[in-house]
């Protein structure tokens, strides 16, 4: 992680990576198949298997169409960081 950004960027992967894994496991606690969530979100198949297998970063309308189409809420925090010691 030489690279200025590339922390900055790997915590973005990360998030979306963990976004993707939360969808996917309500998608498949409601018996769904990714068809199933695409209709229901108004997405295609390929764009909710991209978003639960890549890591896609998604944007905020993307992730509410997904939240409510599994009956989730979407929750958006900043919180501050604890300062060094």
């Amino acid at each position: 992680m030489a690279e200025p950004d590339a922390a900055e960027a790997y915590e973005a992967t990360r998030i979306a990576y963990e976004l993707g894994k939360t969808v996917r496991a309500m998608r498949e606690g409601r018996g769904w198949s990714q068809n199933d969530l695409a209709r229901a979100a108004g997405m295609t198949q390929s764009a909710v298997a991209r978003f639960e297998a890549d890591g896609t970063i998604p944007t905020l309308p993307v992730l509410e169409r997904l939240a409510r189409a599994v009956d989730a809420e979407v929750e958006v925090r900043l919180t501050p960081r604890a300062p060094a010691a």
